[in-house]
Parts: structure tokens; C-alpha cells; sequence
């Protein structure tokens, strides 16, 4: 049989202020050794959109419903495995009497490249069972009607957002939860995913300031000077066009930067004209992220507001110019969702 290996991960967790919380080690298995169609076959596992976290927590906060968070403890533990898979026993607990021996993986562990998948499987198994439903637009969405009222919970890996219109209920739900699985109830919705939650008596404010000083130090421009705008108001042609040296750098600035959209939508469309340039990146490219690094140097505590005091209402914008793109002559449309007055997209 194909035996893969394994080893030790430490990890310092921080809190959202940058304090340190606690300080983990996790045995994982070296997944990247696995074959497929041997030890692993579907891998895919959803995760929750943006536009429907800011749909969520809107109508919660409209509707004054409580918003709970939750963390699954070792969540991909929890999965079962559908394939055998074989591995070396852990370093520094071999059995010294057998030193041949592996291990037959009956549930998932970290590592592994369908333990995603395992964990989203078991879970949702159980929901649906509870009397839950997969909503269609977004798989991690899931929603329970019955008489006792609605619950609305999503699930991002191993963070929990839970709300609904009966406290009572919810109450009910949460150790259930905590039988099946082993559970942190975290309280008020406060951070999450690198978001964190400011709740006052206007609604709620999203921000990213943590995650946006790790991205500026990630690329050193942690003291780099501020610019007012992200982008210049039009594109120059390049000048120097050679290609940026560490393409690894690039694409990790740059999809930090993606993430970084989920709260701050000023820098959406200048962070999706970099994206296009993922493939093949020049020096002028590179000097673009830098200026939408130091644009974010000035603005750390910006961020996106939901506010309470709203009709639900429904509104969308858009707009798109003609042939802007100097190099291909395309034109670029772009458009923006409301609830009221919370922008959902």
C-alpha cells in the first residue's frame, strides 16, 4: 500500500488585538505525498461567500436578532475517510518493538487533501438531520424553520455564525451542537476569518486592521509612506515592462489583498486590474500593488458598516465604461448591491 508521512506543526495563535492567546501543536499528515485515486478522490469543500455574510448579518441586524459565534475544535478530525489511507507512525511515538508498523487512517486529520471535504461532509450530514437545509445559492449556507422559529447558521472550515429570530431556540440548538461536536462558543459575533466586529447601537462595523498590518509587513512596507488614492486616475502605459522577479511574492501579496476586499470595497477594482497580471507579472505591476499597499497604510481603519436602522429594501447600480483598457481596448463594468443602505456586493 502507498504509506504517507507525517510530522509536527507549532502555531502561536493571536486574539484580534495581537495579544497572544494560546500556543498549539497539531499532528498533520503530509498530504502533499498522497496519489490520487490511491488515498484520495474528491477534495472540493465550500466556503461561504461574502456577499452572503453581509446579507446575513444585515437582515439580523435589522431584525434585532442575537448573532452567536462558534469554533469547532480540531474540525478535521471530525471527517471520515471514504479511502484507506496508510501512514508512518508519528515522530517520536514509534513503537520501538515495532518499528514497521503504520497506521490505517479511519478519520481525517490536517494535512490530509480530502480532510476538507471529510469535515464539511460530516457536518452538513448532521445538520440536514437536525431538520436544516443547504441553501442553493451558497452551500455553507444552512437554514431551520419549524415552530419553534429559524435558525440561520454558516460555516467557514471551522468558524460558526449562527442567528435567528428565537434566542430561546437558539440557546436550545447550540449544545446540541456541542454533543455531536466539540464546540467553543465564542459569545457575541466579535472576529471572525480576520474580520473583526465592533457592534453599537447604529449596527455593525467591519473592519480588517490586524490583517491588513500583517499583509503590510508580509510585503516590508509596514513603514512605507501613505497615498491618498489606490490606483492612478488613468493607466499609463508601462515602463519598465521586465518581468518582477519572485512571482511567489507577488501572487501571495495579491491574493492577500482579495481577501482584504471582503471589508474594504475601495479597493476592489484597483485590486481586480492587478489580478489580471497573476499570470505573468512585470516590475510595473509589482509597483502597482505597492501603491495599493501604501494606500491601505493610510487608511488601516477603514472599513464597511451594516447599519440597523434599514427597510430591507433592495437596490442595484451599475455602470461601465467604453474601450478603457489601453492594451486590449476593453471596457469595464462594475456594479453595486444594496440592502437599503448596506452594500451586500
Amino acid at each position: 500500500m502507498h504509506v504517507i508521512g507525517s510530522k509536527w506543526v507549532f502555531k502561536t495563535k493571536l486574539k484580534a488585538d495581537g495579544t497572544l492567546e494560546r500556543l498549539k501543536a497539531r499532528f498533520v499528515a503530509k498530504g502533499y505525498n498522497q496519489v490520487k485515486g490511491v488515498d484520495f478522490s474528491e477534495t472540493f469543500s465550500p466556503v461561504i461567500k461574502p456577499a452572503i455574510v453581509r446579507i446575513v448579518l444585515s437582515i439580523a441586524k435589522v431584525k434585532g436578532w442575537d448573532i452567536r459565534q462558534l469554533n469547532v475544535k480540531n474540525a478535521f478530525l471530525h471527517g471520515k475517510l471514504q479511502k484507506p489511507v496508510y501512514m508512518a507512525q508519528p515522530p517520536g511515538f514509534s513503537d520501538p518493538k515495532n518499528p514497521n508498523y503504520i497506521c490505517h487512517l479511519k478519520r481525517a486529520l490536517y494535512g490530509l487533501k480530502q480532510a476538507p471535504r471529510a469535515w464539511f461532509n460530516r457536518f452538513s450530514e448532521f445538520l440536514l438531520t437536525f431538520g436544516f437545509f443547504c441553501n442553493i445559492a451558497d452551500p455553507s449556507l444552512f437554514v431551520c424553520h419549524n415552530a419553534q422559529g429559524t435558525i440561520v447558521l454558516f460555516l467557514y472550515v471551522d468558524d460558526i455564525i449562527l442567528t435567528g429570530d428565537n434566542s430561546h431556540f437558539l440557546n436550545e440548538f447550540i449544545p446540541q451542537l456541542s454533543l455531536e461536536f466539540a464546540m467553543k462558543d465564542m459569545g457575541p459575533l466579535h472576529y471572525f476569518l480576520g474580520v473583526e466586529v465592533q457592534n453599537d447601537t447604529h449596527g455593525l462595523f467591519l473592519c480588517q486592521t490586524r490583517y491588513a498590518q500583517k499583509v503590510l509587513e508580509r510585503a516590508e512596507m509596514g513603514d512605507c509612506k501613505p497615498i491618498r488614492t489606490p490606483m492612478a486616475p488613468k493607466v499609463k502605459t508601462p515602463e519598465n515592462n521586465q518581468p518582477f522577479h519572485d512571482i511567489t511574492l507577488f501572487r501571495s501579496i495579491v491574493r492577500a489583498l482579495q481577501y482584504l476586499t471582503f471589508t474594504r470595497l475601495d479597493i476592489t477594482y484597483s485590486v481586480n486590474y492587478i489580478c489580471q497580471f497573476m499570470h505573468q507579472p512585470s516590475v510595473y505591476h509589482f509597483q502597482l500593488v505597492k501603491r495599493v499597499l501604501r494606500y491601505i497604510k493610510g487608511t488601516l481603519d477603514y472599513g464597511i458598516r451594516i447599519c440597523s436602522q434599514s427597510n430591507l429594501d433592495l437596490y442595484g447600480f451599475s455602470d461601465a465604461n467604453w474601450a478603457s483598457c489601453p492594451s486590449t481596448r476593453r471596457s469595464t463594468t462594475g456594479f453595486c448591491t444594496f440592502l437599503d443602505s448596506n452594500c451586500i456586493s
